[in-house]
């Protein structure tokens, strides 16, 4: 099985950076990030009504550059988690995880026995098709895994220290835009309220020996964030990125293309 470098470098302390994907479904975009120096790959199925194929093409594409394919998927479903991990994400994102109940089952549907119940199926794209001894894959498989579980609603917040505890869950990942709009204060990242369950949460992953995550729409959101203690942090998203690259380079080739024009004669 293959090493989840993001995981072990995040287990051991340290920071990752990665990105998010959630337009453009073509067999270059893994490596293209990869390339970018993007460390991990998250694709979204909660919000872009990817279906299971274009999720499997895109974990196979990407599983060929060197970052680690993970997907979000659209809630908590033993099939909904263990399927794309069959499919060879090597990392799991689910949302509005609210109790550690929740927890333990994203932990039951992505793990193998003895630590939970997921299905086994071997010689296919999670372990590369490649043959070799269950046990061992089993084992790998079950520590390699990455599980996410979002913490997006005030009730999440309240509970972050018992779904933080729980054993098979590896990071706290606030979702800022719901868990403001939870809150009565959709999208104001600089109240204190929110500040205060951003502490709480990082706090709670510290005590666990978890990881807290977020997603950075700027390069200033994400160093805020490191700064108040996450570790692994998403750089924005595939359709944002090109937008705001393509709008910039539009305006400045138009102000140059203003300043050139000649006077009609």
């Amino acid at each position: 099985m293959r090493p989840n470098t993001v995981k072990r470098t995040l287990l051991a302390g340290g920071s990752s950076i990665g990105t998010m994907v959630f337009e453009f479904s073509t067999t270059g975009i893994g490596r293209i990030a990869a390339d970018g120096g993007a460390e991990f790959v998250v694709f979204d199925m909660e919000h872009t009504g990817w279906d299971t194929e274009t999720i499997r093409m895109l974990i196979a594409t990407t599983r060929a550059a060197d970052t680690i394919p993970m997907v979000r998927v659209p809630a908590t479903q033993h099939h909904l988690i263990s399927r794309p991990l069959d499919m060879g994400a090597m990392g799991i994102m689910v949302p509005m995880v609210e109790d550690a109940d929740q927890a333990r089952l994203i932990a039951h549907s992505a793990k193998y026995p003895p630590m939970g119940g997921r299905g086994c199926a071997f010689v296919v794209a999670h372990d590369d098709y490649a043959g070799g001894d269950v046990f061992a894959k089993m084992e790998s498989a079950n520590a390699e895994g990455f599980l996410m579980a979002q913490i997006e609603t005030a009730t999440g917040v309240a509970n972050c220290e018992a779904i933080a505890a729980v054993e098979g869950i590896d990071c706290l990942w606030v979702g800022h835009f719901d868990l403001t709009a939870s809150m009565g204060i959709a999208a104001q990242f600089d109240h204190p309220d929110f500040l205060a369950a951003l502490d709480r949460v990082v706090a709670a992953c510290e005590a666990a020996g978890k990881v807290p995550g977020i997603m950075a729409g700027t390069v200033e959101a994400g160093r805020q964030w490191l700064d108040r203690g996450f570790r692994a942090i998403a750089y924005s998203g595939d359709l944002w990125i090109y937008k705001q690259a393509l709008a910039e380079g539009i305006a400045a080739l138009r102000a140059s293309a203003s300043g050139r024009t000649s006077a009609a004669p």
